[in-house]
């Protein structure tokens, strides 16, 4: 684990912040050796910050470093799980959520490819299946809605007509700004940019850079100069 933990430090550190930094970690290493053990499945070191909820903890899998900050909550009761890759970070305050924390039926869940990171006060609303490719940046503050509330009927209550679930993709390289918002059914191809405070309604195209409420194509990143 430590030997791991130096490798992911890097060079850049001088001998005293080194010690200073893997002295700090240790609380979140204890704390995720405890976590590990009800966790469905986690084949490397897990850090976990203080107060950090995790709840339905036999659905959460990982893969290599897996490091959640403070505060941070999973409720990982899903159909298809929550499966991070390997060394996926999880910000502080950050709310991974597939459905209701007291019980109803469980969401779909989600996806995290390697190398990914969800920032500070994210909020993921997976309960229509939700996939985040690999080397993946999600900014502080980003919302992403896998559901959407039907209201057909103007007779009927908003809450009793229920919820369509449709799924979301991030494919790998994109990195999506702080502020943004993704709705229901997107999908977000590969190498684009989701510019900061966008909402995004439609499918982006690869290499894309779209901006705006909603959002829309400023440019592409392979054939614009």
């Amino acid at each position: 684990m430590w030997q791991a933990l130096q490798e992911r430090l890097g060079n850049k550190l001088s001998p005293a912040d080194r010690l200073i930094t893997v002295w700090r970690l240790i609380p979140f290493a204890l704390r995720g050796l405890w976590e590990k053990c009800f966790m469905g499945k986690s084949s490397g070191w897990v850090l976990v910050g203080k107060q950090v909820s995790i709840r339905y903890a036999g659905y959460l899998e990982a893969g290599k470093q897996l490091i959640i900050e403070d505060y941070a909550e999973i409720n990982a009761r899903s159909t298809q799980k929550i499966i991070l890759g390997n060394r996926v970070t999880i910000g502080k305050y950050a709310i991974i959520r597939p459905g209701n924390l007291y019980g109803g039926e469980p969401g779909e869940g989600l996806r995290v490819g390697d190398h990914s990171n969800i920032g500070p006060y994210c909020y993921i609303g997976c309960s229509g299946f939700i996939s985040i490719g690999n080397n993946v940046m999600i900014s502080p503050r980003v919302s992403i809605y896998a559901e959407n509330h039907v209201f057909d009927s103007p007779d009927a209550t908003i809450k009793s007509q229920g919820v369509k679930r449709e799924s979301v993709v991030i494919e790998d390289d994109c990195w999506i700004a702080a502020n943004s918002i993704l709705l229901a059914g997107v999908t977000i191809g590969k190498g684009s940019v989701v510019a900061a405070g966008s909402v995004v309604t439609q499918d982006v195209p690869p290499y894309s850079v779209v901006a705006g409420v909603p959002a829309r194509i400023i440019k592409n990143r392979r054939t614009d100069s």
